[in-house]
């Protein structure tokens, strides 16, 4: 597949707020999740997605058009083969949200979707193969920041589903931002004021030396005193 080809290769919304029943049935079923997470990489036939997941058609096309009525696919274009036009479908937005629910069989509905719990499940080989890429950790900051940064790891599984598809293994990526009782330390106490150093006072300098008084008399035991001149010898 070319770097350059866009993925998937179809228009779709960014973002679907999902609230009605149908939708969260929809989501919570393995297996039409499963087909939605196929399209977001191009779009597919009935025939193809069946083939994709090992699945009879009659029984792929049955959650296929649940998927539609639900408004979470739709055909985004088709093609004449034999007389018959096969259609390919795609999702209505590359990332279904779920908002706010207020009934609560809706929210029983909406526990069921837990990626975490799904990813915990299928990375058991990887895990046992000591292939499993994974972190965790904890901090403890205010929601303002919990917000900015889920916003910054959702635009990284976005970056991560539209990779150009290669190669012969499949990856998962999952994420999760959560509250927990995990331990945390207490407030930093405000450090003691400490009294201000007294400042060094300034160092006195060196007294100058004095020259020497050019009218002082001269001290004979400081005089060199001059050679004495050789003594002639006897004459030869």
């Amino acid at each position: 597949m070319s770097s350059n080809e866009r993925i998937p290769d179809y228009d779709l919304d960014e973002l679907l707020v999902v609230t009605a029943p149908a939708q969260l049935r929809a989501l919570a079923d393995p297996l039409r999740a499963t087909l939605l997470e196929l399209l977001l990489e191009r779009a597919a036939t009935v025939t193809e997605l069946a083939r994709a997941v090992d699945r009879p058609k009659s029984s792929v096309a049955y959650h296929v058009t649940a998927l539609v009525d639900a408004g979470l696919l739709k055909v985004v274009r088709t093609r004449r083969v034999r007389a018959i036009d096969e259609r390919y479908y795609g999702r209505v937005a590359r990332t279904l949200y779920i908002g706010a629910l207020t009934r609560p069989e809706d929210r029983q509905v909406a526990t069921a979707v837990n990626g975490l719990a799904e990813a915990v499940a299928e990375s058991a080989v990887a895990h046992a193969a000591d292939d499993l890429r994974c972190t965790l950790v904890h901090a403890r900051i205010p929601i303002e920041e919990v917000r900015a940064f889920w916003a910054e790891v959702q635009a990284l599984a976005r970056r991560f589903a539209q990779i150009p598809r290669s190669g012969d293994q499949v990856y998962g990526f999952v994420a999760g931002l959560y509250p927990t009782d995990a331990p945390t330390l207490p407030e930093r106490e405000p450090e003691p004021e400490r009294e201000p150093k007294p400042e060094p006072e300034p160092e006195s300098e060196p007294e100058p030396k004095r020259d020497p008084d050019p009218e002082r008399e001269p001290d004979p035991e400081r005089e060199p005193k001059p050679e004495p001149e050789p003594k002639p010898g006897p004459a030869g």
